[in-house]
């Protein structure tokens, strides 16, 4: 017998045992008909799950349907304007003021880390790779990686400080990410303040039986356990004991998907600090009552999100009575996330502390007898959990607005078909959003900028990208390097 039949029997032995208490030792069934390298990817899998987990949520969430109940104490959550004068006045100005310089105190300190959920491939924009990979600026067509990279640098050099970047794949994109940064070079950050590391996967479960599915018979039929996932990759990846001991006491929570992302903003920090908030998050005001947004709700108290979906039309469309929307901020999945409170969401007796959602979904699957079947129907639970889930368990958070221009241009959906209107959080309708954000900066700093429409209120009709290494904010553009004016023919990298 050689040394690796004996490893894989001896790890085949602890397996089995924790299958069986699981009651899932179906999965084990053609394990003696595949090779040594098809044993070792099964054992792989079926280490890497959480089995008493398993068993629980088969119980509460596949054979038992959870029902989702509207709360009856549903009230929008107060927010901190985007601008200081909408709040009150001077005490309103001195408090954005003091935020800000805290902001910027922690940065410099060390005490701000930023974390990159990156588990997406470009599927959906037709890319072939990790969605980090993807080219997404105007001109330069720098990755998105790219981008958070080189507002790191700026960042660090703004403020002298090292801010340690952390980014959470999948297993399907982990080693297709870390190849791409290598490439690189990692957009030049020192790599010894990346870390990257892998989402946990969870298996989907026959909604009839409550048994783990097989994609075939040496693999379980996996999918991510959803962005909430996150922060228990967090604490058991080995990041948040890496932040503490590089004294990191702030998370900065960010998506791959959006290149005009701040991935440090000090006056969010600083909000969210001197509240002593354990998460805290920014919003959009909704363009419309239905926009595919999570809304920020106060539900008995305390900040939730309440999907889109979920929230009944006559709420979704109250309106103030200067006519703006009731429940108008939308969540944008960009968070503040205290270190001690990712360690508390993990340290509880019952295991991680977000709840699991079902999703009823068709996942083929190989039988009892080896066939593989198609289901025409859903046949499966698949479990995930959504991050937005640990702010109802925060004693204090808050919610900051943003500005769509300013910091939400995502690249989610492929473009349309050439001559129609850009598809929604598309390629497209990102690079015009970084433009109008670049021409609003130049614009600040006294370039005159020549826009279209009636009386020159109309969009920029050239193409201008500001780099993050140049300036992360208005007031690091230097005007002595800008030109006077620009026009429409113009092609602009500043």
């Amino acid at each position: 017998m050689t040394a690796t039949s004996i490893k894989l029997e001896d790890r085949l032995t602890d397996v089995r045992s924790t299958l069986q208490a699981a009651e899932q030792s179906h999965i084990l069934g053609f394990f003696d008909e595949l090779d040594d390298a098809g044993k070792d990817t099964l054992l792989t899998q079926i280490e890497g799950i959480d089995w008493p987990e398993v068993q629980r949520l088969a119980g509460s969430h596949v054979l038992n349907k959870p029902e989702f109940s509207m709360p009856d104490n549903i009230e929008p959550a107060p927010f901190f304007a985007r601008q200081p004068d909408r709040e009150g006045g001077s005490d309103a100005q001195a408090l954005y003021t003091d935020a800000r310089k805290r902001g910027e105190q922690l940065i410099a300190e060390g005490k701000v880390a930023a974390f990159t959920v990156a588990g997406g491939q470009g599927t959906r924009l037709g890319w072939d790779g990790p969605k980090g990979s993807f080219p997404a600026t105007p001109i330069r067509k720098l990755p998105l990686f790219g981008c958070f990279a080189e507002y790191i640098i700026k960042a660090q050099e703004k403020w002298n400080t090292t801010i340690p970047w952390y980014i959470m794949t999948s297993p399907a994109n982990d080693a297709d990410t870390r190849a791409f940064l290598e490439k690189n070079s990692y957009f030049s950050l020192d790599p010894a303040n990346v870390m990257l590391f892998p989402q946990a996967m969870m298996p989907a479960i026959d909604m009839q039986t409550g048994k783990v599915l097989l994609a075939s018979k040496g693999e379980l039929a996996l999918s991510p356990n959803g962005h909430g996932g996150s922060l228990k990759a967090l604490f058991t990846s080995g990041a948040i004991a890496d932040m503490k001991k590089r004294g990191v006491e702030q998370i900065s929570y960010t998506q791959v998907d959006n290149p005009a992302v701040k991935m440090v903003d000090p006056l969010f920090i600083g909000l969210h600090d001197l509240d002593d908030a354990q998460m805290s998050s920014k919003m959009l005001p909704k363009a419309f009552p239905k926009e595919k947004l999570g809304n920020f709700c106060l539900v008995d108290g305390r900040v939730s999100v309440i999907e889109y979906s979920d929230l009944p039309d006559e709420l979704a469309e109250q309106r103030t009575p200067e006519g703006e929307l009731r429940f108008k901020a939308g969540s944008i999945a960009i968070h503040m996330i205290r270190v001690d409170f990712v360690e508390s969401l993990n340290s509880g007796k019952d295991g991680f502390g977000l709840p699991f959602h079902r999703a009823e979904k068709k996942v083929p699957f190989v039988n009892a007898s080896g066939t593989e079947v198609s289901p025409g129907s859903p046949n499966a639970v698949k479990l995930e959990t959504f991050v937005f889930d640990a702010l109802p368990l925060c004693e204090d958070s808050i919610i900051y607005e943003t500005d769509r221009v300013e910091e939400f241009a995502p690249v989610k959906n492929a473009d349309a078909p050439e001559g129609e209107e850009p598809a929604v959080d598309s390629p497209a309708s990102s690079k015009l959003l970084q433009i109008e954000r670049a021409a609003r900066w130049l614009e600040q700093r006294g370039v005159v900028v020549v826009r279209g429409g009636d009386e020159g209120q109309g969009d920029f009709e050239g193409v201008i990208e500001i780099c993050n290494v140049t300036a992360i904010e208005p007031d690091d553009l230097v005007h002595s390097g800008l030109p006077d004016a620009i026009g429409p023919e113009t092609e602009l990298v500043v």
